[in-house]
């Protein structure tokens, strides 16, 4: 184990067992103290998050631009206080935490016994989101999380939304897809963070006007279960609750390949995650490259 990963290891352990403990508005200071700090630094992810509102906000610039790059990283802090909170927060503020529009879409399909995979991007807090399914909705569902190192951060990120009603797979070794779709046959509920491909089956789309690759899992999912699946944007405003929208469901083509009809549909999602992240730019938490155009190291920061 590296002494970064180590390093890593031990600070969200310290945000995990101290931040639940601060008064909320302590916490939220604290979080706009640290956010502000890292944005003066201008390290890797500050510029990496920039570049990327350069895509989405084409018109925008220097001083626009670190307007934005500033209160993304505000945003990126209010997720990880509010996430290391979460397990202190009592039904009643978790339920009070969130408000979601044209919620319609997946209650109706889950009272009629059907399987539903929700997709969302990383804009604003999708455990909180997942907690609020869990909690204002009694709905427990099934998630998949990216293997991190050091294994320990992995294993408290696993523990962290098991605790909150998740169940959590991980995206390595194979057996996540199977799982999914058993869950989705039941009638159950899977969401998924899927605006940025973590393995090499990435679908190409077209994204704020270039080529990136987003996972195509949702769009297989959803063909061969019958499960229904709905883009959801997530967004924060000026009060403390965190708004969302459910998006009307992402239709299963009846006729073209297996590829092409996945092509389709995860453009559909695309073009419904870029819908929210132009609305609420600054909450889109991607400090990492997406766009195949940038993933040459020499073309900057990662």
């Amino acid at each position: 184990m590296s002494t970064a990963e180590r390093l890593a290891g031990t600070l969200y352990g310290v945000g995990w067992s101290t931040v639940k403990k601060l008064p909320e508005p302590v916490a939220v200071r604290l979080g706009r103290t640290i956010a502000d700090l890292a944005w003066k630094q201008r390290g890797k992810g500050v510029r990496r998050l920039e570049a990327n509102y350069a895509r989405v906000v084409p018109d925008a610039g220097p001083e626009r631009l670190a307007e934005l790059s500033r209160a993304g990283m505000r945003s990126y802090l209010r997720y990880w206080m509010e996430s290391f909170r979460l397990p202190a927060w009592s039904p009643e503020r978790v339920t009070a935490g969130f408000a979601a529009k044209d919620l319609h879409h997946l209650t109706d399909a889950l009272a009629a016994g059907q399987g539903v995979i929700l997709a969302l991007p990383h804009l604003a807090n999708w455990d909180l989101a997942g907690a609020w399914v869990t909690t204002a909705l009694r709905t427990p569902f099934t998630t998949v999380a990216e293997r991190l190192k050091p294994e320990s951060l992995y294993d408290r990120f696993v523990a962290y939304r098991e605790g909150l009603g998740m169940e959590v797979l991980p995206h390595s070794g194979g057996s996540a897809f199977g799982t999914l779709a058993r869950r989705l046959r039941d009638g159950g509920l899977v969401c998924l963070v899927a605006d940025r491909d973590l393995s090499s089956s990435g679908v190409e789309v077209d994204f704020f006007g270039d080529r990136a690759r987003m996972p195509a899992g949702p769009a297989l999912l959803a063909q061969q279960t019958g499960a229904l699946l709905l883009p959801v944007t997530l967004w924060y405003d000026d009060s403390p609750v965190m708004k969302g929208r459910v998006h009307p469901p992402v239709e299963v083509l009846v006729s073209g390949t297996r590829a092409e009809k996945t092509s389709v549909m995860t453009q559909a999602l695309a073009d419904a995650f870029a819908s929210g992240i132009a609305e609420h730019p600054a909450d889109w938490h991607m400090l990492q490259r997406l766009w195949i155009a940038d993933l040459d190291p020499a073309k900057g920061p990662a």
